[in-house]
């Protein structure tokens, strides 16, 4: 009899543990933190890392920074961008799905000019960094695996704010495919 009870002890407390292990497996999509990089930006010459702080089941909100590294790609004109954003979901899964973004995007640009004479000889040349602000519209998808690993594709595009006439770049956009990890 005891032998009975101590086994029936025992498949009750396993069972117990399995159900518990179970219950941190369906918690970890509702971790809070993801960190991301563009697979995208990293083929074409620019690293462009984000951070996402997922706010409850609907929205969250991070910030990406980008910076070119391959000039000949990027002409020598961007120097970099840092773009926040806020996401919010349209799915029954925690912060993952189809997203509509809104996104800011701060940018530093270097334009260079080169002035020639009638005849075709060098004149001079001029070199002017500006910075601008652009506002802009998002959509995406996100998919998480029980692991916590992040697959996004997103896309977007804004106009910038103030200084068009002199970089003559009104339109920006940001797209990629993001590979990351929640936790």
């Amino acid at each position: 009899m005891m032998k009975k009870i101590l086994l029936l002890s025992l498949a009750f407390l396993s069972m117990q543990q399995l159900i518990a292990q179970e219950d941190t497996l369906v918690n970890s999509y509702e971790k809070k933190n993801e960190v991301k990089l563009n697979g995208v930006m990293l083929l074409i010459g620019a690293f462009e890392v984000a951070y996402e702080q997922n706010l409850n089941n609907d929205s969250s909100a991070g910030i990406s920074v980008f910076i070119p590294f391959d000039r000949e790609v990027f002409n020598d004109e961007l120097n970099f961008y840092v773009s926040p954003y806020y996401r919010v979901y349209f799915s029954k899964k925690y912060a993952a799905g189809f997203f509509v973004e809104g996104f800011g995007m701060f940018s530093s640009m270097k334009i260079e000019e080169y002035y020639y004479a009638p005849n075709g000889a060098f004149s001079s040349y001029s070199e002017e960094n500006y910075s601008d602000f652009a506002l802009g519209l998002g959509v995406g998808g996100k998919w998480v695996t029980k692991r916590g690993i992040v697959f996004e594709l997103v896309g977007g595009v804004g106009r910038n704010l103030f200084n068009t006439d002199a970089t003559d770049i009104s339109i920006v956009g940001k797209f990629g495919f993001n590979l990351g990890y929640r936790f």
